[in-house]
């Protein structure tokens, strides 16, 4: 009749079918008895041990008022007074709110945190146990170190599981701008109508949380309004995704036409767009032409072989594909993959794994046209005049080429190319305005393809907007 615990169980996942099996075959089991197991989601979790279990989840709380209840629900009143000092209270909540938002601007993926970390519950009492000893040895004649309580909370307390500097930056910004003197002034605010309360007992800070709005504005965590339609497309997404995902995988799609028929129609009709492989010594000799030691034209050659790699993938997936549904070789596991993927306009993991991402299959495909495009007029007709500089699988070594020519060229003049450094400027000129490559004693490259994201561009004074983001 006691309960068992299993910790951690996505470590292992073999042993589950193990006990689902002893489970299920055990003939007399007391009626107390109980397993408890723990895990993170996994793909490969066994499917009928999950739907035969009650399912328990354990997340952090959406939205600001959600998250300050939660904190302010663990906070006794001892608590609340264990320090006298009066910028305490306003110190414990301003903590609250900050990893409050911490926590929510994770569900906006990049545009919150270019690094997705676990910030954590360790994270808000270690601060709030730094604040308390700040100011039980603060000295009230020169007050509240604000430095030193910046430093901690943005560099040490939370700031220590950051990595990315722009991260980082973003901290010390909450630090800096809602910890220091002005807090306590009557006009302070978080973010309009989100304010510091000013309250004796917990109950009094729990009646301001429970008037907060439900459904926060991005705008308090510093977020531009448009990023909410972005987490609200990506949420959707990830639903209706995992939706199709569960979906019975039956031969009929109801309208006569099978899975399968539909599939072999698209399967014809990449086959039949899909560019011809490259031809290694056709390669060869037009880098010959062009210089094959040159940088730029050495970036060309892996470029291609990337290219020709992912046509080769899709070549053989599409060709064993319809063989497969032929009856002529066996379906396999990844055959399978590509079949079902195919069906819902999505990429293959196959494919994936080797190419670049993209939101459809279609999109996905016209890109790999794109692309191949770019490479076999490049290597057909000579460097283009401009480069589309996302069509590339490593812009980096794009970059690196074009420094490594542009420091050759000036070598005369004493250049190296540690000391070279990449300048950008935004034209006012479009696409098709490009007749050649940037003047010689400018150097460099144009390039297109980028694009803002949280922001606009002003065309017309060069300039960062608040805007929707624009292509």
């Amino acid at each position: 009749g006691g309960w068992l615990l299993l910790q951690n169980c996505h470590l292992g996942l073999e042993f589950l079918s193990e006990l689902m099996n002893t489970i299920t075959t055990t003939e007399s089991m007391n009626e107390g008895f109980r397993t408890w197991i723990t895990t993170e989601a996994h793909p490969e979790f066994p499917i009928n041990l999950l739907q035969s279990s009650i399912k328990f989840t354990n997340e952090p709380p959406q939205g600001v008022k959600a998250g300050l209840k939660r904190t302010y629900s663990a906070i006794t009143q001892d608590h609340l007074e264990v320090s006298n000092m009066p910028q305490w209270k306003p110190l414990l909540y301003a903590v609250a709110f900050l990893h409050t938002t911490v926590q929510e601007r994770r569900k906006f993926g990049p545009l919150g945190w270019n690094i997705p970390y676990e910030f954590n519950q360790a994270d808000f009492a270690a601060s709030v146990q730094f604040v308390q000893n700040h100011l039980d040895d603060m000295d009230i004649k020169r007050g509240v170190n604000w430095s030193c309580v910046r430093y901690m909370l943005g560099e040490v307390q939370y700031g220590g599981r950051v990595t990315d500097d722009l991260d980082k930056a973003l901290l010390n910004t909450y630090a800096r701008v809602w910890f220091g003197e002005h807090m306590f002034s009557e006009n302070f605010s978080f973010y309009k109508d989100y304010v510091i309360p000013k309250g004796k007992t917990v109950e009094d800070y729990l009646h301001y949380i429970e008037q907060l709005p439900v459904i926060d504005t991005p705008e308090v965590f510093g977020l531009h309004p448009n990023a909410d339609i972005t987490y609200q497309t990506n949420l959707a997404n990830e639903t209706l995704s995992t939706i199709v995902s569960i979906q019975p995988k039956d031969s009929s799609t109801g309208g006569g036409e099978t899975r399968e028929t539909v599939v072999q129609r698209l399967a014809d009709e990449m086959l039949e767009k899909l560019p011809p492989d490259y031809n290694p010594h056709e390669v060869k000799a037009q880098l010959q032409k062009m210089g094959a030691i040159q940088p730029m034209n050495i970036f060309l050659r892996q470029e291609i072989d990337r290219m020709q790699r992912v046509i080769s993938r899709v070549r053989t997936t599409l060709t064993n594909l319809k063989l497969a549904i032929d009856g002529t070789i066996i379906m396999s596991e990844e055959l399978q993959d590509a079949l079902d993927n195919i069906y819902d306009a999505r990429i293959p993991k196959l494919w994936f794994r080797i190419s670049w991402e993209s939101a459809t299959l279609g999109f996905w495909f016209t890109e790999l046209l794109e692309r191949n495009q770019q490479f076999s007029s490049w290597l057909r007709d000579g460097r283009p005049n401009q480069f589309w500089m996302t069509g590339f699988f490593n812009p980096q070594g794009f970059l690196t080429a074009m420094r490594q020519e542009t420091t050759r060229m000036n070598l005369g003049k004493g250049w190296a190319l540690d000391s070279v450094v990449l300048h950008n400027e935004v034209t006012k000129m479009m696409k098709e305005d490009v007749a050649g490559p940037p003047p010689a004693d400018i150097g460099g490259v144009y390039i297109y393809g980028l694009f803002l994201e949280g922001a606009g561009w002003d065309r017309r004074n060069s300039k960062l907007v608040e805007s929707a983001p624009k292509v």
